[in-house]
C-alpha cells in the first residue's frame, strides 16, 4: 500500500512539475515578445519622426543632448545694475568661454559667476578678449565643485576650418538649434575680412556653442547678429537687398590663438 502511494505521490509532482515549467516557459516567451514588440515600436517611432521633421528631443531619442552638458549660464553683476545674464561653453579643467562683451571690460568689477551642471559657482577671469579684437574671455571655476561626470570631460576644439554648406548645431542651456556654415559672400562686401565665419540662421545667442554636427567638437561661439543679402538683377544691373541675418561666430582657431595651451583639448 505504502508503495503503491509513492508511485502516485511520485506520479502527481512529475505532472505538476512538467504543468509549472510549461507555465514559466509561456510567461518567458511573452515576456521576449513584449520587449521585443516594445523595442521595435521604439525603433519605428523614431523613424517616421524623422522622415516627416518632428523632433525627437521630446521622445528622448536625440544625441545630440549629450552637447547641451557644455552649455553654461554667465552671469555678471556690475554694481549699481540687475544682474544681467548671458551664455558660455564648459572646455574642461574648470575652463569657461564666453563672448567677451557678455562680461564687458573692467570684468574683475562684475563679480561673475557660472552657473553649470546645477552649481552656481564663483567664477575667476584668467583672460579678457574685446568686442574690437577677439570677442572672447575665458573664465576659471573650481573643478572640484562640479559632478565627477563634467570634471572627466573635455571638449575639443575643431581642428578643420569651417566648410560652406557644413551642418552645424547651436547650443545653449535652453535651446538646441540646427543650421549649416554660411559664404561671407551673402554679407556687405566691407565686413567679410572681420566676419568671416558665420552661419545661415540667426540662432542661438552671445556665448552659445557653435558644434560641427558629425565630429561633435567646438567651432567657435556666438558673437554677434552680421546683415546678410540677397542679390538680384534689375534693369541691368546687380541689386543687393538685406533680407535678414546671419550668425557671426568666433571661430575655434581664434579661440585656439587666445586661450592658454592647457585649456586646447
Amino acid at each position: 500500500m505504502g508503495a503503491f502511494l509513492l508511485r502516485v505521490k511520485t506520479a502527481f509532482v512529475e505532472k505538476n512539475t512538467f504543468r509549472i515549467a510549461y507555465f514559466f516557459a509561456l510567461v518567458r516567451s511573452a515576456s521576449n515578445f513584449i520587449a521585443q514588440s516594445a523595442l521595435s515600436a521604439a525603433v519605428v517611432i523614431f523613424v517616421v519622426l524623422t522622415a516627416i521633421g518632428i523632433s525627437t528631443t521630446v521622445w528622448g531619442l536625440t544625441p545630440d543632448d549629450s552637447l547641451r552638458i557644455y552649455a553654461v549660464n554667465v552671469v555678471k553683476t556690475t554694481p549699481f545694475e540687475r544682474p544681467f545674464t548671458g551664455y558660455g561653453i564648459y572646455l574642461g579643467k574648470g575652463a569657461v568661454i564666453t563672448a567677451a562683451h557678455v562680461i564687458g571690460r573692467l570684468g574683475f568689477l562684475k563679480d561673475p559667476h557660472v552657473l553649470v551642471a546645477g552649481q552656481y559657482l564663483p567664477a575667476k577671469i584668467v583672460k579678457e578678449g574685446s568686442v574690437e579684437q577677439t570677442d572672447v574671455t575665458l573664465l576659471s571655476v573650481d573643478e572640484r565643485r562640479l559632478p565627477a561626470s563634467l570634471q572627466l570631460r573635455r571638449n575639443p576644439l575643431c581642428k578643420q576650418p569651417p566648410q560652406v554648406g557644413e551642418n552645424v548645431i547651436v547650443i545653449d542651456p535652453e535651446n538646441t538649434a540646427y543650421t549649416q556654415i554660411m559664404s561671407p559672400l551673402f554679407i556687405a562686401p566691407s565686413l567679410r575680412w572681420r566676419f568671416d565665419t558665420l552661419i545661415r540662421d540667426l540662432v542661438g545667442a552671445s556665448g552659445s556653442g557653435v558644434f560641427d554636427a558629425e565630429r561633435r567638437c567646438l567651432m567657435g561661439i556666438i558673437s554677434r547678429s552680421v546683415p546678410k543679402y540677397e542679390y538680384r538683377q534689375q534693369y541691368g544691373s546687380i541689386i543687393a537687398e538685406s533680407v535678414s541675418s546671419a550668425g557671426y561666430f568666433v571661430s575655434a582657431s581664434k579661440i585656439a590663438d587666445f586661450i592658454p595651451p592647457e585649456f586646447r583639448f
